[in-house]
Order: structure tokens, then sequence, then C-alpha cells
């Protein structure tokens, strides 16, 4: 174990090597209590967290997030080997070979000289692998637990390869103003609830045939409001008033006086 202090650069063989020695009987005691379930939280956290780091064009930060990301994946291997599951040449062979079969242009004899090309290779064979013999096996086999928006487009562009989809964005628009109007007319909370499903799903259908992604456009409007509320609450503290002793009429006049200043600087 002491050899590990004292190299001056690590490789992925010394993160598999100081997992091992975590995880074995004279290790540390957390690491050993750990399994599948109890880190899943910890592997989409530092997901997420690189993604912050790529948003932000953070470089030292996304070194850093990847290895804590390649960390997480060392960890589940160890888990499943210690319990006899799969090891972690396992999950190396098992991506190398999937990526040798679904790229046949480079590895095999078939031609894709374009991107969308490739992308239709990769589904056929991705349909092949995963035994998907309807549209629905493909639509189910969408991980439930992916963000709502981003599970809604995923669906959304399966069903579009069987034909079913709106022809243009402007009957996609019309299907979001019908659902809105039902959401209006809702009689219970539950109906509220699921009208209110429909309206999301179809404003994805309406991002979608724009060619905009809709993760992206609602972080971006969340950031947005952040960064319009911060600018709002500055202001009344310059007033010498709290924020939410303000009357919301009052408040409303001022967000749309911080909108119209950042419209002008952005057009300037």
């Amino acid at each position: 174990m002491v050899k590990f202090n004292k190299k001056d650069r690590y490789d992925f063989d010394d993160l598999v090597k100081i997992m091992d020695i975590l995880r074995c009987p004279e290790g540390c005691p957390w690491d050993r209590e750990q399994d599948h379930a109890s880190i899943r939280k910890n592997l989409i956290e530092e997901t997420y967290e690189v993604c912050d780091c790529i948003d932000r064009s953070d470089l030292a930060g996304m070194c850093e997030e990847l290895g804590d990301l390649m960390l997480q994946v060392v960890f589940h291997a160890k888990i499943a080997d210690d319990g006899g599951e799969f090891t972690l040449t396992d999950v190396t062979d098992g991506i190398c070979k999937k990526l040798i079969l679904r790229h046949p242009h480079i590895f095999g004899d078939v031609k894709a000289d374009t991107s969308d090309e490739v992308l239709k290779n990769w589904d056929q064979i991705k349909r092949v692998e995963k035994h998907q013999t309807t549209f629905t096996d493909t639509l189910e086999q969408i991980p439930a637990c992916l963000p709502g928006l981003m599970r809604a487009e995923k669906v959304q562009r399966k069903a579009a390869k069987a034909n079913f989809d709106f022809a243009d964005v402007t009957e996609a628009s019309a299907k979001l103003s019908e659902e809105i109007a039902e959401l209006a007319a809702a009689k219970s909370p539950e109906e509220a609830c699921e009208e209110f499903g429909d309206v999301l799903f179809s404003a994805v259908n309406v991002g979608r045939l724009m060619g905009l992604d809709s993760e992206e456009a609602i972080t971006g409007a969340t950031n947005k409001f952040i960064r319009r509320f911060a600018t709002l609450e500055r202001a009344c503290m310059d007033a010498g008033k709290n924020i939410s002793e303000i009357p919301m009429q009052e408040l409303d006049t001022i967000w749309e006086q911080i909108k119209i200043k950042e419209i002008h600087n952005e057009q300037d």
C-alpha cells in the first residue's frame, strides 16, 4: 500500500489496484459496505458534474470530474467482481466488441460516407443486438430513469422513425395549443397532472421539430430566470427594500424593465 504514496503519476491500472485495496478485508469499511444501489446516485451526480464542466468550458474541472466518473465505473465493476457477477475486463471487452460491431464501415466492408448513414447503420445493428423486433420494443427499452424531457424527445425520435410524427412545426404547435386548452379545462388535480404532462410532451415535440434540445432549452430558461431574479433582488436591495415585502405587481414591473434592458444589451 505504501508504494502508492510515492508515485509521481498514476495510470488506470493504479486506479484498479487502489479500488482492490479499498474493497479488501483490511481496506476501507465504507467502501466495503457499498453495493450497486447505495452508490447509484453517485454515478448520476458525477455524470452531471462532468456535463456542468463541459457547459462552462472548464477543462481543468472536466479532467477532474471525468476521474470521479471513471472511479464510479471501476467501483461498480469491483462490486460486481466481488459478487461473482462480472469483471472490469468483461466491461471493457463488451464495449470494445460493441464499438467494432457498430462500426462496420471501419472494421468491416459496409460503406457509410456520411454521419446519417453511420447513424442509420448504428440503429439497425442496435435493434438486432437488443432483439428489438418492433418499434414498440425500441420505445420501451429507453430507460425510464432518464430526465423527463430527454426521455420524451428520445421516444418521439424513435416513433418518428416509424413515420409516426407531425408533418411540421405548425401541426405540432397546434397540438400544443390544444393540450394547453385541455389543461385549463381540467376538473381535478389528477386530470390537471395528466394534461400538464401532455403539455410538456407536446412542447418537446415542437422543440424537436425546430431542431432544439429540450433539456438544453429548459436549462437555459432556468439559468436566465436565476440571473434576472438576482438582478431584481439587487434592485430591491439598492432601494432599501426586502424583495419578499414588495407587491408582486411592482416586482413584475421591475422584472419587465430588466428584460428590456437585457434585450437591448444583447442587441448592442
